[in-house]
């Protein structure tokens, strides 16, 4: 099997420019292909994940990796699959959040100067200090207004209270000129994005083609918004899922793995661990318990990757020890101090509230009189049941609903 034949296989190719040029040069070692990571968070999330692995997959083939920092796109927050405009970043903030990502990418792929080693760039090195009415003239003079709107991305925004504005619109003019800079300075000959960017990546073909009379560059499309719990991949009830450890704690990591829907544990296993098919296929017969056999394994390959070997032992123990109602300290906690407490004590629906499982006092009662919440494995039934510093010192386990689980810890 090629590799461009196993990403096939792996589901994980939506489409491309060109079917007979992309895999002559992904199953050759020929492709220098680029992948953009907007820089508007000081980590990478799940949602960038599908993103690292392919680029992983394509590097040991001996292709060449080029992770693009927004630096300069930044500054206006790519469109794509949004409504809502984003909240502008100073290029301070833009510029830390670029070296977080080097950090985090290193990961994955292998920087260096070499044929097949990464390199990481910066589109502020091209785009920051360029003059308007000279872009306009070069570049926006090969771009059509109506094509434009027709874009996917641009038609959720038109559709949004006070409409898609000129800045936004210019996204897909600066992506596009960003595919065109890197050929032109760094051999480029392929992009990769999430299906929801190709119209942006077929402008960028579009002008290489055109400006530079060149035809021997493409664009691939894959699943990067993989949908989970009815949200894009990486978005919980409690927010994003980050690849740094401060943020998302491996244990948390390895749950939301762990606690993925039935229908998707097979697909994740194909489309993101290293696995080999064959066995993936065995996998696919298993049923009911031995599904719950598959999410673990898929937690442990994923958290592994991320946050080494170790990390996932110790995510794995503390998951199965919530069970039984045993603390762990992998676990994650809840720190209680004395001045959540009233009279020296503390009701159960204060320390869910304090946990962030619920939003109020009145969804923590009734999560308890509905039976969903448990401590050291026995079931709770008074929501107004109390704890004295003593209590709290022994420490002990809280379990609201099936996902929901941490230490309760004593804190001055």
């Amino acid at each position: 099997m090629t590799l461009y034949d196993e990403l096939t296989a792996r589901g994980l190719i939506a489409q491309v420019t060109d079917e007979k040029l992309i895999p002559e040069l992904i199953n050759n070692g020929k492709a220098t292909f680029y992948i953009g990571f907007d820089p508007t968070a000081d980590s990478l999330h799940v949602g960038h994940f599908m993103a690292l692995i392919l680029m992983k997959r394509l590097q040991m083939g001996g292709n060449k990796p080029i992770a693009l920092v927004g630096g300069g796109t930044g500054m206006i927050g790519d469109p794509s699959g949004r409504t809502d405009m984003r909240s502008m970043m100073t290029t301070d903030t833009i510029d830390r959040n670029c070296e977080c990502f080097r950090q985090q990418m290193s990961r994955f792929i292998t920087f260096g100067d070499g044929r097949g080693d990464a390199i990481m760039v910066n589109n502020a090195d091209w785009l920051r200090d360029l003059n308007f009415l000279e872009f306009m003239r070069d570049i926006g003079s090969e771009f059509n207004v109506a094509t434009m709107l027709r874009a996917r991305a641009y038609e959720n925004r038109m559709a949004r209270e006070g409409g898609l504005t000129f800045f936004e619109m210019g996204y897909m003019l600066l992506q596009a000129y960003d595919f065109m800079m890197l050929y032109q300075k760094y051999g480029c000959n392929m992009e990769f994005g999430g299906d929801d960017q190709w119209s942006n990546m077929l402008a960028g073909v579009n002008l290489i083609r055109k400006k530079l009379k060149k035809n021997d560059a493409g664009a691939m499309t894959i699943n990067l918004l993989l949908k989970h719990d009815g949200t894009k991949m990486g978005k919980t009830a409690g927010g994003a899922v980050w690849l740094d450890p401060d943020k998302t704690s491996p244990y948390d990591f390895y749950q939301y793995w762990r606690n993925v829907d039935d229908q998707d544990v097979i697909k994740f296993l194909r489309m993101m661990t290293f696995l080999p098919l064959d066995e993936i296929a065995e996998m696919e017969k298993w049923e009911g318990q031995k599904l719950n056999e598959a999410k673990e394994i898929l937690a442990t390959e994923l958290t592994t990757m991320v946050h080494g070997e170790d990390e996932a032992k110790k995510a794995k123990t503390a998951a199965k020890n919530v069970f039984t109602g045993k603390a762990d300290d992998n676990m994650p906690e809840v720190s209680v101090k004395n001045e959540d407490m009233k009279d020296g004590e503390i009701d159960i629906r204060t320390i869910l509230k304090l946990s962030g499982c619920v939003s109020s006092l009145s969804e923590a009662r009734r999560a308890i009189e509905q039976g969903g919440v448990t401590k050291d494995g026995e079931a709770v039934s008074d929501p107004f049941e109390k704890y004295t510093a003593d209590d709290l010192k022994k420490g002990f386990v809280i379990r609201k609903g099936k996902k929901k689980f941490f230490k309760v810890v004593y804190n001055k």
